[in-house]
C-alpha cells in the first residue's frame, strides 16, 4: 500500500527556505495535484519525494517504509516509484518498445514476460503497433504516452508526474487529461501530479495541495478550494477569485453570515467557526454576480474592461462604492457592453474568508 505521510519537511538552497514544515497525509490510490505559482516549492517537494534532494528535517514515509528521516535517506533507485518528466526523457536511439522495456530488462525479468508487459502497456496508452518506431517519429502527445507506458509497465505503487503536459498544445493537453485519468484507473497507484495549471489540477485530482512560498496553504478537494478557500492567497489563486472587503460580520453559527458589502447587507456562506468581526474579506467568483434592473436590489459598478471569450464576454467591474476593488462578471456574447458603461449587479453567492 502506498499511503504517504509527510511530516514537517524542510529544505533550503543557499540559506533560502524552499520547503517550510510541509506536512501531508495522502491515502493509497489518491490522485493528488500540487499546485502553486512559480517558485512555491512544488518541484522541490517532488524531487524530495523521489530522493533526488535530501531534506534538512522532517520525515517521509510511504506505506511501511521510511524514505527520509533525520540521519536516514533512501536512494532513488531503492524507492518503489516511477517518474514521468515534463520533457519525456526518452532514449532517442531506442525504439518505443525498447524504451518501455528498459527498466524491466535492468531488473533481469524474463524476456517473454517483458514482452507481454510491454505489449499490454502500449495497448493501454493507445500505441499498439508502434513499438518499432523511434521517439523522433512520434508527436508530442505520443511521446508522452510512451513515457506513461514506461511508467505503467513497472507497476509502481507511487507515480510522480512533473508538469507532464507543459510542452503540449491546448488540444493535446485536453486529450492527455483523459489519458491520465485512464492511467490512474488502471495503475491503481498513488499519483502525485505537479502543475502550475489550476484547470488541469481541478479536472484531474481527487485533492489538491496549494502551495505558496514553500508552505501548504490548503489541502482539499477542488470543490472545497473553489467554494471555501482557507485564506486570501487561495481565494485569489483558484479560478481568478476576487477578494473584496466587508464590514460588520455577524455569523449565524450555521454556515452563513451577514456582512456589509458595498454599503448593503448580504447573507453569504461562512465557516461555522466564523467569529463576529468589525471587518474582513469575502471571495466572489464571476458566476456569483448577475446584472439586474435598476429598480431591483443591488449595487452599481462600472465596466473597466471587456474581453471576448467566444461563448461569453468577461467584464472587469469596479464597484462605485469601492472603485479600487475589481470584480469579474460573465455575460452572454450577444449582450453588447462597452468600457465605461454602468451596470447594477446582485450577489447570489460568496464566501467569508476565515479570519
Amino acid at each position: 500500500m502506498s499511503a504517504i505521510l509527510i511530516e514537517k519537511l524542510c529544505k533550503s538552497f543557499g540559506g533560502q527556505p524552499v520547503l517550510r514544515d510541509v506536512s501531508l497525509q495522502i491515502e493509497h490510490g489518491e490522485f493528488i495535484a500540487v499546485l502553486g505559482p512559480s517558485g512555491c516549492g512544488k518541484t522541490t517537494l517532488l524531487r524530495t519525494l523521489a530522493g533526488f534532494e535530501v531534506p534538512e528535517s522532517g520525515t517521509i514515509t510511504v506505506g511501511d517504509r521510511c524514505y527520509s528521516a533525520p540521519g536516514q535517506h533512501l536512494a532513488p533507485e531503492q524507492r518503489d516509484l516511477s517518474i514521468v518528466f515534463q520533457n519525456y526523457a526518452l532514449w532517442p536511439h531506442m525504439s518505443v518498445a525498447e524504451n518501455v522495456e528498459y527498466s524491466l530488462k535492468i531488473k533481469g525479468m524474463d524476456r517473454a514476460i517483458r514482452q507481454q508487459r510491454v505489449d499490454a502497456a502500449l495497448e493501454l496508452v493507445g500505441l499498439h503497433g508502434m513499438g518499432a518506431r523511434k521517439p523522433a517519429d512520434l508527436s508530442g502527445g505520443q511521446r508522452q504516452r510512451v513515457a506513461l507506458a514506461r511508467c505503467l509497465v513497472t507497476r509502481p505503487q507511487l507515480v510522480l508526474l512533473d508538469e507532464p503536459l507543459a510542452n503540449l498544445d491546448v488540444h493535446l493537453r485536453a486529450a492527455m487529461e483523459e489519458e491520465f485519468t485512464r492511467f490512474h484507473q488502471h495503475a491503481g497507484a498513488t499519483l502525485i501530479y505537479i502543475t502550475h495549471d489550476q484547470h488541469e489540477a481541478m479536472a484531474l485530482a481527487d485533492r489538491i495541495v496549494v502551495m505558496h512560498a514553500g508552505e501548504v496553504m490548503q489541502f482539499a478537494t477542488p470543490q472545497t478550494l473553489y467554494r471555501q478557500p482557507a485564506n486570501e492567497m487561495v481565494a485569489r489563486f483558484i479560478d481568478d477569485g476576487r477578494v473584496v472587503p466587508v464590514s460588520d460580520i455577524e455569523p449565524d453559527g450555521a454556515g452563513q453570515a451577514w456582512v456589509t458589502l458595498f454599503g448593503q447587507r448580504h447573507r453569504l456562506r461562512a465557516s461555522p467557526d466564523q467569529r463576529v468581526r468589525p471587518d474582513g474579506n469575502v471571495c466572489l467568483h464571476a458566476p456569483d454576480l448577475q446584472p439586474v434592473a435598476e429598480d431591483q436590489p443591488g449595487f452599481c459598478a462600472d465596466v473597466r474592461r471587456v474581453v471576448y471569450r467566444g461563448s461569453y464576454r468577461q467584464l472587469e467591474m469596479a464597484p462605485v462604492a469601492d472603485p479600487h476593488s475589481r470584480l469579474a462578471l460573465f455575460l452572454s456574447p450577444d449582450r453588447l457592453v462597452s468600457t465605461g458603461d454602468r451596470l447594477r449587479l446582485s450577489v447570489s453567492d460568496g464566501w467569508v474568508i476565515p479570519s
